[in-house]
């Protein structure tokens, strides 16, 4: 790409940055409210904003930046394209980039979002990868983060660019980040002289394999003993059935015939509270399969107890780590058949076989998670803008909402106790 698209009209005038005209900061040192971002060697960064165009010019371009950079499974092509594709009407993607001596070298979707306000100001939300409609956002994207050929120069530059020039109501929201983004964010914001809210924190629990080859490779004779003996008991049990075993997916035919029948497990599991509920899910996700199953991108598989499939993984494959993203479980009546921690073990074990690195469970809570991980990945979603009263007012409001919730979910958990046994390690 050797000449700048024009700034977007659609963004207020205070984030329409010339690709001559940002803040500039030297690696390592303090930031210096002058015109680029100095990198090592005397190179510059140039940050700009900019309507996105066409997906087609912005893959060339991504694809030949991720190629030489080392970045999340999130941030892959496969993924953001994807997506590019099936964001609704009125998202308003943009694109934010950073250039060094004309080269791309910094990229990420920038995505503007008006939104409720107490106040007399409109406010806006401009959200990192993510559209800030909440129905298709439940797609999730974690690890989420800017595609960046220097990481500790190229992305302070971005968030900088970002935070110094919203407006007074607005905010920018960063979701599904890992700390070290979390800590770039928090300075920035500071510098701008803006606050960071943590709007949720989480973890993401995973399966480091270098420890379990470190403890002899035998993966099930790393768990705790109840989990053990929870996944033998289940496995002799299916065993009466016929072979279990797991079965990878290798057509894309197949894979979606698998994704359907993780899609049956998971609406009969909760209805209409699941990811399924999202209109937008399953087509964006038939995409993303069939343009992944043929690179190894996307893993789906089966496990399978004799002829019958009692449980879906839908995984994503990336540098050597697999990110379990979805999955459905047959659930029956015997709480000593545990779908979901046999499919996990036998999927992690094939991994292992595999000479893979990490098997990542991804955030959000799960009884098999805890009991199957041997690490975390901390995760958070924030948003950074200006100290108000009406940002107080409705910082509190959200505390109350979430309040509510957890307690209505902790009443909702003990009426079910009361009528189901406990029966080991969870499913």
């Amino acid at each position: 790409m050797t000449s700048h698209p024009t700034p977007s009209s659609d963004f207020p005038r205070s984030l329409q940055l010339s690709p001559s005209v940002v803040a500039s900061q030297r690696v390592g040192g303090p930031l210096a409210l002058n015109e680029k971002y100095a990198m090592h060697h005397k190179a510059v960064i140039d940050v700009s904003l900019e309507t996105l165009e066409s997906i087609a010019k912005l893959e060339a371009s991504w694809k030949e930046l991720e190629a030489r950079v080392t970045h999340s499974f999130f941030l892959s092509w496969l993924w953001i394209g994807t997506w590019l594709r099936h964001i609704p009407d009125g998202a308003k993607p943009h694109v934010l980039v950073a250039r060094s001596s004309s080269k791309i070298v910094g990229l990420a979707i920038i995505c503007r979002r008006r939104a409720w306000s107490l106040g007399s100001h409109a406010r806006a939300r401009w959200l990192l990868n993510e559209t800030g409609d909440t129905r298709f956002d439940r797609l999730f994207i974690e690890y989420n983060n800017i595609l960046a050929e220097r990481p500790e120069a190229i992305i302070p530059a971005g968030l900088h660019a970002l935070t110094s020039h919203l407006r007074r109501s607005d905010q920018l929201v960063l979701s599904g980040i890992d700390p070290d983004l979390e800590l770039a964010a928090c300075r920035a914001a500071g510098l701008a002289g803006l606050v960071t809210e943590v709007k949720q924190a989480d973890a993401a629990p995973w399966v480091d394999f270098a420890k379990v080859r470190q403890q002899g490779g035998n993966y099930r004779a790393t768990l705790g003993r109840s989990t053990r003996q929870a996944v033998n008991r289940a496995m002799r049990l299916y065993a009466a059935r016929g072979p279990v075993e797991l079965r990878i997916m290798e057509t894309t035919t197949e894979a979606l015939a698998a994704f359907d029948l993780l899609g049956d497990f998971h609406r009969s599991r909760w209805g209409r509270k699941g990811a399924f509920a999202n209109p937008g899910f399953r087509p964006f996700h038939e995409e993303l399969i069939a343009r992944g199953v043929p690179t190894g991108a996307v893993r789906i598989s089966r496990t399978l107890a004799g002829d019958q499939t009692i449980g879906v993984l839908y995984n994503f494959v990336h540098d050597g780590r697999v990110l379990n993203y979805q999955s459905g479980f047959l659930y029956e009546g015997d709480g000593r058949l545990k779908p979901g921690l046999v499919s996990h073990v036998l999927a992690i074990e094939d991994s292992i076989a595999r000479g893979e690195r990490s098997y990542d469970f991804l955030a959000g809570g799960g009884g098999h998670k805890s009991h199957l991980a041997n690490r975390e990945h901390a995760m958070k979603w924030i948003a950074i803008g200006r100290d108000s009263p009406e940002r107080r007012i409705e910082a509190k409001l959200r505390d109350a909402k979430r309040m509510l919730r957890t307690v209505g979910t902790h009443l909702s958990k003990k009426k079910l106790s009361l009528f189901i046994p406990y029966s080991g390690a969870s499913s």
